[in-house]
């Protein structure tokens, strides 16, 4: 066992195919199931996944769709230009 700010940590080995990955709620819990209903259960948090991109990838998700949107802009404009030429002919 060890003590980290005040917290006892005890080290257990686990085998990778007793892991089981589950989504939380929207308030940030977890159905554990009947099974485990009036036992002490010990849950460990290995990793979190967050199921929406970061700053930096909406950043540049949008900077992207930004280029897009003006080269698709002057395409049509140079397009719409033509067409009307071609109208008054």
């Amino acid at each position: 066992m060890y003590m980290s700010g005040g917290a006892v940590l005890r080290l257990m080995k686990v085998d990778a195919k007793d892991l089981k990955t589950t989504e939380t709620d929207d308030r940030g819990r977890v159905y554990l199931g009947t099974e485990y209903a009036n036992k002490n259960v010990t849950v460990a948090v290995v990793e979190v996944e967050a199921d929406r991109p970061n700053d930096d990838e909406l950043a540049a998700a949008y900077r992207e769709a930004s280029a897009s949107a003006e080269a698709l802009a002057e395409a049509w404009s140079e397009t719409s230009d033509e067409a009307w030429e071609a109208l008054d002919e």
